[in-house]
């Protein structure tokens, strides 16, 4: 039981990446959209633009407003008495005609509750054109949204694509590490080691361990990036299971004729253009049904100022509220949302050109760079084989560790130029995709 138990370790210290999580890229851009916070505050302006049209249709119904109020009256003459408010005869009977309860003088106390009610019936377009603006804002939102989720897949690619790059870039400098020590093991053992080409391989050695050491912070570097994006535990073993194609396919792109930028400057238009024709409709009348409701109740003491009958009074009409004159108010606020449209518009305008470049460029850089590719796969298949030559050279004493240290380096730079081309093919399909899905 020892023994099995002490193998189980053993097998566990040989082989660190047994319970390794496997990440796809598809798993990757998944994990990564789903804890995107651009997405999630996206997603909050789209429901804060649907609350706004709640607040702006909430103009078109109704609205019931009470009130109640209690007021002692003073006379100023006599401030201390509690009889009531003496008014002159003349001033009593003009009151009388309109007061529901005549009066030789007023009692003291006054309680009063009412209720207005008021339905909007015409507007001229002010609160409709509101009502349109806020859905035009409510499809910029969607449209941001959809933007950004673009750009997030965008990001996780590039992230994705990034950490598999510095693996192969480990693996370069590792081979490119191991063949210096190769040929170390080689000048020694032939027992034909002059003083110049150690120092040379020691030389080439010490660098290339540097290399190695860079590469590999720049590897956990990526990968913890990809990790914290994706919300995978910094301490959890990630094996990116895609690897970089060994050739591409044509691209079949069209012409670029959307773009989600392109929508929110059209809806961006429509919105203020709809304010403009909104806040003009603020100098128009508006025509609408009143209706109200009032209780009144009058005593000399606080404590039976209910033992009397109240009074009452009710009515309902139409009602067509014009404004007269508001220093041009109405008219500017219009004039600063139609520039708004305006400005808009030339912004449209610029992205429109702008993105069909950016779009045209990176399908055209996609084809450029496949066919740069297969002769990139000729010289570094050349450049293997002239270090294959060089490394027998070497070997039987042909050459100096000068120039099988070129001929390494310059194998190490195709291995490195080979892996980026393939990195920004892949990215300039995902740019492809980015402008033009």
């Amino acid at each position: 039981m020892r023994k099995f138990v002490l193998g189980l370790v053993c097998a566990l210290l040989v082989a660190p990446n047994v319970f390794a999580m496997d990440l796809s890229l598809n798993d990757a851009v998944a994990k990564i959209v789903a804890e995107s916070n651009d997405l999630k505050t996206a997603e909050a302006n789209i429901k804060k633009a649907k609350a706004q049209l709640s607040a702006v249709n909430a103009n078109r119904w109704f609205s019931i407003d009470g009130s109640a109020s209690y007021m002692n009256l003073i006379d100023p003459i006599r401030p201390l008495d509690s009889e009531g408010v003496k008014i002159p005869s003349e001033i009593g009977a003009i009151l009388n005609r309109s007061l529901p309860v005549p009066l030789g003088e007023i009692p003291d106390n006054m309680f009063m509750a009412g209720v207005q009610i008021t339905q909007p019936i015409y507007t001229f377009g002010k609160i409709g054109n509101a009502v349109d603006a806020v859905h035009d804002a409510i499809d910029m939102s969607k449209s941001a949204k959809d933007l950004t989720l673009r750009e997030v897949k965008y990001a996780a690619a590039n992230l994705y694509w990034t950490a598999k790059m510095t693996d192969g870039i480990v693996a370069a400098s590792q081979k490119n590490l191991d063949n210096a020590r190769a040929a170390r093991k080689k000048l020694t053992a032939a027992g034909r080691a002059n003083r110049s080409n150690l120092i040379k391989i020691e030389s080439d050695i010490a660098t290339k361990e540097i290399n190695l050491s860079d590469a590999e912070f720049n590897r956990d570097t990526a990968y913890r990036m990809l990790k914290i994006m994706a919300g995978i535990d910094e301490n959890e073993q990630v094996v990116l299971t895609d690897e970089f194609p060994d050739s591409f396919e044509p691209l079949t792109a069209q012409k670029l004729k959307s773009n989600p930028e392109w929508d929110i400057y059209q809806k961006q238009i429509k919105m203020y253009e709809s304010n403009a024709s909104s806040k003009r409709a603020g100098g128009y009348p508006t025509l609408a049904l009143v209706g109200a409701y009032d209780y009144y109740a009058m005593g000399n003491d606080v404590g039976h100022i209910f033992d009397n009958e109240g009074s009452q009074s009710a009515y309902w009409g139409v009602a067509l509220k014009v404004p007269l004159f508001n220093g041009g108010l109405h008219s500017a606020n219009a004039t600063i949302e139609a520039m708004n449209a305006e400005s808009a518009r030339q912004d449209l305008d610029k992205s429109k050109k702008l993105k069909t470049e950016e779009y045209n460029t990176a399908v055209n850089k996609y084809k450029h760079l496949c066919d740069n590719l297969e002769k990139l796969n000729e010289a570094h298949a050349l450049a293997q084989k002239a270090y294959d030559v060089s490394v027998n050279r070497f070997a039987s004493g042909q050459t100096s560790a000068i120039e099988l240290s070129d001929v390494s380096g310059a194998l190490y730079q195709m291995d490195v130029a080979l892996l980026n081309a393939k990195y920004n093919i892949l990215m300039s399909k995902e740019s492809v995709k980015k402008l033009g899905e």
